[in-house]
């Protein structure tokens, strides 16, 4: 099923989820929930679809993402009584549409604490790689998305077991910073592509579409992969494209999510970016590769034998014979 309405490429993000070792779901639980009670209603198609996803993940996460989105959906006051029921919320009054949250039970005697994972643990908890169909998934989700959807992309982010992209070195993020600035002062949006591309190894499709986007969260999270300061970004999005930068609301925005935006969410979408670059690439090139040495019918050219064959000519004596 296709959760389009709520959330572009939501499928893919759930067949992520289902790989061993890697459990975002207490991630995309948060995400939908939180998509949902943005908007005051849903038509009858939306609140099936976030009654059929969330159900399938309220019984798969842990407590702590449990009881968040408990919280979110008892003040909110479309929550649909499928949910209400699941969670066990009732409304206070039949004519209020304002869901109450039932009596919190005695909580249990304390168990035993639970032995505090190590350093190497949770580093190893960190650096789960992702596919290159499912990295194309979440950067097309990302770009396809709106601003209120990336801004919670990016924060739902942080905390993913996903690997995030190594740093860019000190001394090469800040010979490229330097170049950007330039770039953007002279309002040479070529170079300062080329220049996004090289310093973060990425392809020049996608480097353009990063500077091009118009609404800027790409350049934001580029810009938070290679550590360049709120004051320097400010000034790239003031020059670098003057239209846009006259807009009050436009630098303002970009530059409050600039500085909520952690370095750790910018190199997950950055780890995704380089990874959508192998799923385009295996995708060009499989037909060449596979289904044409399969199918394909090798016809070796025939050869004309000759009208004499080996060994069926006498034998030429030479001029000097033995007898």
């Amino acid at each position: 099923m296709s959760a389009a309405p709520l959330f572009p490429g939501f499928d893919g993000l759930m067949s992520l989820s289902r790989r061993e070792g890697v459990d975002i779901r207490p991630t995309l639980l948060r995400v939908l929930t939180d998509l949902y009670v943005q908007a005051s209603a849903h038509s009858d198609d939306e609140e099936r679809q976030f009654v059929e996803l969330t159900s399938r993940l309220f019984d798969e996460v842990d407590d702590a993402t449990r009881a968040a989105v408990r919280a979110r959906l008892s003040i909110y006051p479309a929550t649909p009584d499928a949910i209400m029921d699941k969670l066990g919320l009732r409304r206070s009054h039949p004519d209020q549409a304002m869901p109450a949250a039932s009596t919190i039970p005695t909580p249990a005697p304390p168990a035993a604490p639970a032995r505090i994972p190590t350093e190497a643990e949770l580093r190893m908890a960190a650096s789960l790689s992702m596919r290159p169909n499912d990295a194309a998934e979440i950067s097309d989700m990302f770009f396809a998305a709106s601003a209120s959807e990336r801004a919670l992309i990016l924060h739902n982010l942080q905390n993913t077991p996903l690997k995030a992209s190594a740093r860019i070195p000190a001394a090469r993020a800040a010979r490229a910073i330097h170049i950007l600035e330039m770039a953007a002062f002279a309002e040479d949006i070529e170079n300062f592509t080329l220049e996004v591309g090289e310093a973060l190894i990425l392809p020049t499709r996608i480097a353009a579409q990063v500077v091009n986007d118009p609404g800027g969260e790409p350049l934001a999270c580029a810009m938070k992969a290679l550590d360049m300061s709120s004051a320097a970004f400010q000034r790239v999005l003031m020059f670098l494209n003057p239209e846009a930068g006259s807009s009050v609301n436009y630098v303002y925005r970009l530059s409050r999510l600039y500085d909520r935006l952690s370095e750790r969410s910018a190199l997950v979408v950055l780890a995704a970016w380089r990874g959508s670059t192998m799923a385009v690439a295996r995708t060009k090139y499989r037909a060449a590769l596979f289904d044409d040495e399969r199918h394909r019918v090798r016809m070796a050219p025939s050869q004309t034998r000759g009208a004499v064959q080996p060994g069926s000519a006498p034998a030429i004596r030479g001029q000097k014979s033995g007898s």
